[in-house]
């Protein structure tokens, strides 16, 4: 079967399914520092498989997309106090939790 003729979706399906289980490969997207590093592990994978993914197939294709949107948190909704909502959970040390508001905020 030839991996080109397969839909973008499909490939990217394809490279996720590799990728559960591949130990090496995952800790290199660990290690990744922002978005453009793990591109970079996932071209070398697609390439690898002989997927033939571009940057852009990576970059707007889910769930990859949302990987990479994930670790550069760019939130792209601000909610409560202008902090992106996962980081709204976190509280640093510097910093008192917020009051709650009859348990609901």
């Amino acid at each position: 079967m030839d991996l080109h003729s397969l839909t973008v979706g499909q490939r990217v399906q394809a490279l996720v399914k590799a990728l559960n289980g591949a130990k090496r490969t995952n800790e290199a997207l660990a290690r990744c520092s922002d978005g453009d590093a793990m591109v970079a592990v996932l071209l070398d994978a697609s390439a690898r498989l002989g997927l033939g993914l571009t940057r852009a197939d990576l970059l707007s294709t889910p769930p990859i997309r949302d990987w990479i949107w994930w670790k550069n948190k760019e939130a792209l909704l601000t909610i409560g106090d202008a902090k992106p909502r996962y980081q709204q959970d976190a509280v640093p040390a510097d910093e008192q939790p917020r009051k709650r508001f009859l348990g609901l905020f």
